[in-house]
């Protein structure tokens, strides 16, 4: 296994990139009817090589992470772009002949989840971020890639347009269809790359577990990621601010609408830190005055209501009480003898990362480490503790011995 040195050249020295602003091949679509949908499993069915996958959502504009479209390439069918409003179920029917070839994504762990709601799962995957990223490659979003590696460049801005608009207009299912118009090159030379840095089975094992993975564990109080929630002072008012977080969150779900959209952060915690004791007390506060919430008034008060009249033994605490590592900035004040065995760990793991060119959060998810630490996990255990927490096994080979090291600090 050879050590990275990630050389490359400066920017001054590489030329400007040759901008590709359509598919050089064109595309079809978006596919509305059943029957082209068949076509195209047909010729998926019987064809071979990888296919690069994309996926567009409207997660600025709907409460629904689902796809509103779909794009496709593999050389032999071309480019393709689907439609899965209109397609519904019938989308699933394209799982089978998906597995005749690797899919090519970039950020998977982004796309996978809508396409599995689609019925659609990949046996196995390259992800030409992730790839970028154990590359040690100095910027890994799509377009900086295909300049830095293929030097072309991208006719990129329509990502957070609102996707679940019909009819969609042709510019931007230009950009869609360039999404995936070069991932095929781009993953050869990642691919090159990557086994001459020596980090092709890091990668494999990578893809491997994007592929098994399942959908993410539902957060245990989502409520409490309310931007400003920590200027409330009282566990009444977070009592308020959660009745509200949950009115919303019914109403987005029921109208299919992002939840900042519906009422913003900023008038959950506004209403949470006064007592109101009317409706027209709430229309007061900002934003519940205008048209949109006027309308709602009387389901936000009714919220407001039941926070207020919670008893004082339903109330929710300030802080749960949790066995997760604190932050690092309190380890110090909590542990002073913890805080030198974090200071070590991060020696260590800075070292490491600049051994191999690459975040350290490649080598380790951070809060793994620093709760293996925190827990004072007995150092033969660590290897077992790092898997049990999804590291991959090139991860627990090489962080091991440095976690082994901070523990030994007294």
């Amino acid at each position: 296994m050879s050590e990275s040195s990630n050389d490359s050249p400066s920017d001054q020295d590489a030329a400007p990139p040759i901008p590709l602003t359509a598919p050089e091949s064109g595309f079809r679509g978006p596919l509305t009817d059943v029957a082209d949908l068949a076509e195209l499993a047909a010729a998926l069915g019987t064809g071979a090589g990888p296919i690069a996958l994309d996926a567009e959502r409207a997660s600025g504009f709907r409460y629904s992470a689902r796809a509103y479209l779909v794009q496709l390439r593999r050389d032999d069918v071309g480019t393709v772009l689907l439609d899965p409003i209109a397609l519904g179920s019938a989308v699933a029917d394209l799982a089978e002949p998906l597995h005749t070839g690797e899919w090519i994504l970039h950020a998977a762990k982004e796309d996978l989840p809508c396409l599995a709601e689609l019925g659609l799962r990949p046996d196995r995957l390259f992800d030409t971020e992730v790839a970028a990223r154990l590359a040690g490659l100095p910027k890994v979003g799509l377009g900086a890639l295909v300049e830095q590696l293929l030097g072309r460049g991208l006719a990129k801005g329509h990502g957070a347009e609102d996707w679940s608009s019909r009819p969609l207009p042709e510019s931007w299912l230009v950009y869609a269809a360039l999404d995936v118009e070069l991932l095929d090159a781009l993953r050869v030379q990642l691919t090159a790359l990557l086994r001459e840095q020596g980090k092709w089975e890091w990668a494999q094992q990578e893809f491997a577990a994007l592929a098994a993975a399942g959908p993410p564990a539902p957060r245990a109080e989502p409520w409490r990621r309310v931007s400003g929630l920590s200027q409330l002072k009282d566990r009444r008012g977070l009592a308020v601010a959660r009745e509200l977080w949950q009115a919303r969150d019914q109403l987005a779900a029921e109208r299919d609408i992002a939840p900042h959209r519906v009422l913003p952060d900023a008038a959950i915690v506004a209403a949470a830190s006064r007592p109101i004791g009317s409706a027209d007390e709430l229309a007061k506060v900002s934003v519940f005055g205008g048209r949109s919430q006027r309308r709602q008034l009387r389901h936000w008060f009714d919220a407001v209501q039941r926070g207020r009249r919670l008893p004082d033994g339903q109330l929710p605490v300030r802080r749960p009480e949790t066995d997760a590592a604190p932050p690092p900035g309190r380890w110090e004040r909590r542990d002073p003898d913890a805080a030198a065995r974090l200071a070590v760990l991060r020696d260590g793991l800075d070292a490491l990362a600049e051994r191999w060119s690459m975040p350290v959060e490649n080598l380790v998810t951070p809060s793994l480490a620093r709760q293996v630490l925190w827990d004072r996990v007995d150092p033969t255990a660590v290897p077992d503790r790092l898997t049990a927490g999804g590291a991959r096994p090139w991860q627990v080979e090489l962080v091991t011995p440095v976690l082994r090291d901070a523990l030994a600090t007294r």
